[in-house]
């Protein structure tokens, strides 16, 4: 069993998320989290980044969709996030974590986890 990890941590990002109307309007930050599972290998032996998960290119296209996203669920958010990970053959599993800082008064932060396989 391979637990090769890849992390993307606190990727801070601006959208439209929520339901409520006020935050249809203005463009709110949430951060995300990401691990993936995938067989770190072969990158390992080449030093070849086209043998590794490119965290730079997984944050390129978590930023595009996140932006131009206009999600009123956390959770929807999540799913699509761990959709797009697991799309790189590479990766077997998928952790995303979406957080929302000041939605609840007196909480730092309120955010769902999502953990996906591939044949799932």
């Amino acid at each position: 069993m391979i637990t090769d990890k890849v992390h993307i941590k606190d990727l801070l990002v601006r959208t439209i998320i929520g339901i409520n109307p006020e935050e249809r309007v203005k463009r709110q930050d949430v951060l995300i989290n990401i691990t993936m599972h995938a067989d770190l290998r072969a990158a390992a032996r080449s030093d070849d980044i086209a043998d590794a998960v490119n965290y730079k290119t997984v944050a390129k296209q978590v930023i595009e969709m996140v932006e131009n996203s206009q999600f009123y669920l956390v959770e929807k958010m999540a799913g699509e996030v761990v959709a797009i990970r697991l799309r790189d053959p590479r990766v077997t599993r998928a952790i995303v974590t979406v957080e929302k800082p000041g939605a609840v008064r007196f909480a730092q932060s309120v955010g769902v986890t999502i953990d996906r396989r591939r044949n799932e």
